[in-house]
């Protein structure tokens, strides 16, 4: 029987490549996306060979439009059995020069918003059970400079996943991270040589190696694994920076 799965920003790059890793499963995906053009050319393009995705216009930045995502999902298939938190924007700007504005932007974008879906998602898992599956980042334990807004972000969501693995340990619902290294979303032919080199695995990553991770999470098989923060980077944060 195929499953319901919530992707949030899931009209382009990883998101979208989250997307077609499910539908390549069997599964019934919900495109959650503020962008109403890709989102909608995305679902028309995963149902060419049948009915696999709607798209549901959601600004995760406002309750109301998460409240709404998961009511109209219930009510259109009657269970939702994945979140995948996708859902983010960067702020790399100069810490003298962020605003209030853009601060609290990148917060409710990347962060608040996990806190909101999930807690909205797991109103309707938690008789049955479920998989909650949230996209940090590499950042969250590295930096450059001006990463301030966007480090926090993906600091906090590693940090609510263990927390949320707790509170909803009862209700059957795993929690997980994935913190994505290089994913590669445009054009990967247009990669030279040194970008891959910096990694063990010998290429940067794709979005169907982050959708595989996914999937892992998400498999009822594996609800041993909750609670933890998936680094998928090739090897990159742990490869010595030495030059001989």
């Amino acid at each position: 029987m195929s499953r319901v799965v919530i992707i949030t920003g899931a009209a382009n790059g990883i998101g979208k490549g989250i997307a077609e890793g499910y539908v390549g499963n069997g599964d019934q995906v919900v495109l959650a996306d503020i962008d109403v053009d890709g989102g909608t050319s995305l679902a028309h393009n995963l149902n060419k060979h049948g009915e696999f995705a709607t798209f549901i216009k959601t600004d995760v930045r406002n309750e109301q439009d998460i409240i709404h995502l998961m009511s109209k999902t219930y009510q259109i298939y009657g269970k939702i059995d994945i979140l995948i938190n996708n859902a983010g924007k960067g702020l790399f700007k100069s810490p003298f020069d962020v605003t209030v504005d853009e601060w609290d932007d990148v917060i409710y974008t990347n962060l608040r918003s996990v806190f909101l879906c999930s807690r909205e998602a797991a109103k309707y898992m938690k008789h049955k059970g479920g998989s909650i599956v949230n996209l940090a980042s590499t950042r969250a334990l590295m930096s450059e400079p001006h990463s301030e807004g966007y480090a926090a972000t993906k600091g906090g969501i590693v940090a609510i996943t263990h927390a949320l693995a707790a509170s909803f340990s009862d209700y059957r619902i795993t929690v997980n991270a994935i913190s994505p290294g290089w994913i590669e979303t445009g054009d990967y032919h247009e990669l030279r040589n040194i970008d891959h080199e910096q990694h063990f695995s010998n290429r940067v990553g794709k979005p169907a190696d982050i959708a595989n991770a996914c999937l892992y999470l998400t498999d009822p098989k594996n609800n041993f694994v909750t609670g933890i923060n998936l680094v998928i980077d090739g090897g990159m944060t742990r490869k010595m920076i030495y030059e001989e």
